[in-house]
């Protein structure tokens, strides 16, 4: 399967975080925490070039715990300051005005100095659409200023808007790049609802989700959804079509005759995966090749 997405107001979306660039002093970007790289746009270093930055690993609530301290160490490895928050429940949110300045600091004093009264630190705010930029901005806001959805592609325009912690920010629409060279960082966005379903194979997504999911977190399957045995070979097809039954049977997604219809039951179990009923989980690595 090839997923190329590119919509005209992506690029739109592009040209105009370029033209504001001179107005803010530090770029925020926010990744999943679940999968920190197939998250991350790789046009964004070229547009954001040499700004101060401060990557958000959000959703990391959903995230497995392990995993998000690997991932800290990773991008600190990589010279980046990077927090862990989830702006679904707040937490870690508090403390990003704090981090933002820390990285202003510099900056700051010298405004200082020179007896300036600093003004408010300008952050833009970036990442793939369903990330929650959105839901991030209404918890530093206080208020439900930036329009939030469950699906890609809500946040059309721009807007400046002002939090607590003498910080504003610039939300922008979430961007894709044109083409997943890798159709396993597409699969992966797949699963976290980062790519519109319609133009996807629902079965497809869910079939690799529970490929990926049965080797780190095969039990989790075997608790929710009463599996006696999982399977051993999860280069078999059929073996992960038996689980794929398995969940539509506990799910009651059948047709005449008793079949399980395949592919309500991958809407059934993408819908549980993204809620976090099967727990937290973590989709790659910091060594993840491919």
């Amino acid at each position: 399967m090839t997923i190329q997405w590119f919509p005209g107001h992506m690029t739109k979306a592009r040209r105009q975080i370029e033209d504001r660039l001179k107005l803010i002093d530090v770029a925020i970007e926010l990744l999943d925490a679940r999968l920190p790289l197939s998250s991350r746009n790789p046009m964004i270093d070229d547009i954001l070039r040499d700004k101060p930055r401060l990557i958000i690993l959000n959703k990391s609530d959903l995230a497995d715990p392990e995993m998000n301290r690997q991932w800290l160490a990773f991008f600190k490895g990589e010279g980046h300051a990077v927090h862990l928050v989830d702006a679904s429940t707040g937490n870690g949110v508090k403390e990003i005005p704090d981090q933002v300045k820390l990285l202003l600091k510099e900056k700051i004093d010298k405004q200082i100095a020179k007896g300036m009264n600093p003004r408010a630190m300008r952050a833009l705010i970036v990442g793939i659409p369903n990330v929650g930029k959105s839901t991030l901005i209404n918890r530093m806001a206080g208020r439900n200023i930036a329009a939030t959805g469950d699906r890609p592609g809500v946040t059309k325009g721009q807007q400046w808007i002002k939090t607590g912690g003498n910080l504003e920010l610039l939300d922008t629409p979430g961007i894709l790049w044109p083409k997943f060279e890798d159709q396993q960082v597409g699969y992966r966005l797949a699963i976290t609802g980062a790519i519109r379903e319609e133009i996807l194979n629902v079965e497809d997504i869910a079939f690799y989700a529970v490929k990926y999911l049965l080797r780190d977190y095969g039990d989790r399957f075997r608790e929710r959804y009463g599996i006696d045995k999982l399977p051993e070979d999860l280069e078999n097809p059929d073996e992960i079509v038996a689980v794929m039954e398995a969940v539509g049977r506990k799910r009651g997604c059948l047709v005449s005759g008793g079949r399980v219809d395949l592919e309500k039951a991958s809407r059934t179990l993408l819908h549980e995966l993204r809620a976090g009923k099967l727990g937290r989980f973590t989709l790659e690595a910091p060594n993840t090749k491919g």
